[in-house]
């Protein structure tokens, strides 16, 4: 087989549940595949799981020696792809003329972008940030202009952050794996349990959520949070003292336990403000979700009705405490078979359009014709 190298800006002990599935399992069946991945701890060269490389951080800026050092000789790989990270893309593409590989940049989630947005939020965003990312952007575009095939998680994240890059683009979302699917857990309560799984911060606004939630009947409903950082969700939901009873507070460690505790919920919540941060993709949490069968409320924008179709594989609504609360009502309202089915009906056409098998065959195809 031909051999396809994935250089990656994750470390090494970050859950891997986009690349594993896509890029090792799917794709693996087409391709040899070798991962590159980062050590934060490791001051040597490792070769794992055969086709694991681990970096240690410090040669970030030397990639390419540093593989070849240890006899991994970029030249024998028929296809190399780059994530998220354009220093690497440049190294590669210093050496691209020397070999005859296909080279791949893949951008999963504009970081430079959401960061510029959080720090607007916070009221950190200066005229140099600005400028500094408008140059970045330019630069970032004219690197992938020199690749082979450009994979955004969607088209629209291209059109909004990157409108001059001309390279052939295959559209990589976020998806789930057909062959790891969870049962729902069904619970003895006659509330509806919602369920939020992620980041909490002021970009996000999850306050508006709160705040639908204290206009609805306290008992139709329990609230799942599950957040990496739960101090600054009890201090948020302090400020909500007629639901507080209502709301249960996690912190999964792994996805092993998120997705645990999201097949005991009735309904995943995915409302996010409407900015061309959060509209471009869909969020990895809407995958966990179906992947249990649990039906979601998210946001209505133009990505989101693309997939899902409303009040039928999902709910949605613009992001306003009381379209939210109509909504919540309105499921609340529901049989817990009703809202099942909807949660069924949207795993269905995840798995028509947004599984990570379909997605490596059809990228194989756009390979074989470059």
């Amino acid at each position: 087989m031909d051999k396809f190298l994935y250089l990656t800006d994750q470390n090494e002990n970050t859950e891997h549940s986009f690349i594993g599935p896509l890029f090792e399992k799917y794709l693996g069946k087409h391709l040899e595949v070798d991962i590159m991945y980062f050590s934060k701890t490791s001051d040597k060269f490792e070769i794992k799981n055969k086709n694991h490389f681990i970096m240690p951080l410090k040669h970030k800026h030397d990639i390419i020696n540093e593989l070849d050092r240890n006899k991994i000789y970029i030249g024998k790989y028929k296809y190399v792809f780059v994530r998220n990270h354009t220093a690497i893309l440049k190294e590669v593409i210093n050496v691209k003329h020397e070999y005859n590989f296909i080279l791949g940049y893949r951008l999963s989630f504009p970081k430079r972008i959401a960061k510029l947005q959080k720090d607007e939020a916070n009221n950190k965003k200066s005229f140099f940030d600005v400028i500094s990312n408008k140059v970045k952007t330019f630069s970032e575009a004219n690197l992938i202009n020199q690749c082979d095939i450009f994979l955004p998680t969607s088209r629209q994240m291209r059109d909004d952050y990157l409108k001059s890059v001309k390279t052939r683009t295959f559209i990589i979302p976020s998806a789930i794996d057909p062959e790891v699917l969870h049962e729902n857990i069904q619970h003895d309560g006659i509330e509806k349990r919602f369920f939020y799984a992620g980041t909490l911060d002021k970009l996000r606004e999850f306050e508006t959520i709160l705040e639908a939630f204290c206009l609805v009947d306290p008992t139709q409903f329990k609230l799942m949070i599950s957040t990496k950082d739960p101090e600054y969700a009890q201090t948020m939901i302090e400020k909500y003292p007629d639901i507080k009873e209502n709301i249960e507070l996690y912190n999964a460690n792994n996805k092993a336990q998120l997705l645990d505790l999201i097949a005991k919920a009735d309904v995943g919540l995915a409302s996010l403000p409407d900015i061309v941060l959060f509209n471009s993709s869909t969020p990895m949490k809407v995958l966990d979700y179906y992947s249990s069968a649990v039906p979601c409320l998210m946001t209505k924008n133009e990505n989101n009705a693309s997939i899902f179709e409303d009040n039928y594989s999902a709910w949605m609504c613009e992001f306003d405490k009381n379209a939210i609360k109509d909504k919540i009502e309105e499921i609340v309202s529901l049989s817990k078979e009703e809202v099942s089915k909807v949660g069924i009906q949207g795993q269905n056409r995840l798995l028509d359009i947004r599984n990570y098998k379909r997605i490596a065959d059809d990228l194989v195809h756009q390979l074989n014709i470059l």
